[in-house]
C-alpha cells in the first residue's frame, strides 16, 4: 500500500494536479486515494526522500519547486547514469527485451497519438532499458530521475514540444541496442536526454516570468 500511495501521489505532483508551492495533506490524501494514514506518511517520507516534497519546520508540507540550477544537475545526472545503463543493457539484454521495445514502438507510429501518450512510450522504452541492465539500484535512481524529467516537461513542454522526435530516436537506440555496440548505445542516450535539456531551456528562456528564467 505504501509503494501505491507513492505512485499515485508522485503521479499527481507529476502531472501537476498537485502543482510547485501547494500544501501536501495527509487527511485530504487519505480521503482521496482512500488509503490509510501509515501507507501516506511512509510515501510522502519517500517523496522527500527523492525532492518531490519539502517539509518545512512548523509550516507543514508541500510540494517541491524546480529552479534552473536544478535542472542542470537533473541533466547532469541522467546524462551519466542513462548511458551507463544502456551500457549495461547492450550487455545484458536479451532479444525478448528488444523485441518487447519494438512492439512498444511499432505501437506508438500510428498517425494522432496525443503527445501524453507518446511521453507513456517514451518512458516505456527507458525502462526497457534499465530491466535490461539488470541493477535494480540503478533502475530505482533512473525511475526517480525520470519522474522528475516527466515534471519539467508538464510544467513547461505539455503545449510545445514534439514528442513524436523522442519516440523517433528510440528506433535508432533499439537498432544500436541490437548491434550490441554499448559506446554507440550510450552516446545516442546522451544525445537523447541532451534533446530533452536543451528543449527545456528553450521553453524557459522563451517564457517571459517563468519562475525558471529568473
Amino acid at each position: 500500500m505504501s509503494a501505491q500511495a507513492y505512485e499515485r501521489i508522485r503521479r499527481m505532483i507529476v502531472r501537476l494536479e498537485l502543482a510547485p508551492g501547494d500544501i501536501v495533506r495527509e487527511d485530504a490524501l487519505q480521503d482521496l486515494l482512500g488509503i490509510g494514514r501509515t501507507p501516506i506518511r511512509e510515501a510522502l517520507q519517500r517523496l522527500a526522500r527523492d525532492q518531490f516534497v519539502t517539509v518545512i519546520p512548523r509550516r507543514g508540507m508541500f510540494v517541491s519547486s524546480i529552479d534552473v540550477d536544478e535542472l542542470a544537475m537533473l541533466y547532469e545526472a541522467r546524462a551519466m547514469l542513462e548511458p551507463y545503463a544502456a551500457r549495461l543493457a547492450c550487455v545484458r539484454g536479451t532479444a525478448d527485451h528488444w523485441q518487447e521495445m519494438a512492439d512498444v514502438i511499432e505501437r506508438s507510429l500510428r498517425a494522432g497519438i496525443p503527445p501524453e501518450d507518446l511521453l507513456a512510450v517514451d518512458r516505456r522504452c527507458h525502462e526497457i532499458i534499465w530491466n535490461a541492465a539488470g541493477n535494480r539500484f540503478l533502475t530505482d535512481t533512473l525511475d526517480m530521475l525520470y519522474a522528475q524529467s516527466d515534471r519539467v516537461w508538464h510544467m513547461y513542454l505539455a503545449d510545445v514540444a514534439d514528442t513524436r522526435h523522442a519516440v523517433d530516436e528510440h528506433i535508432e537506440i533499439l537498432d544500436l541496442l541490437r548491434t550490441g555496440d554499448p559506446d554507440a548505445c550510450a552516446g545516442a542516450l546522451e544525445a537523447h536526454v541532451q534533446s530533452f535539456d536543451d528543449q527545456v531551456r528553450a521553453a524557459v528562456t522563451g517564457r517571459l516570468g517563468s519562475p525558471l528564467a529568473g
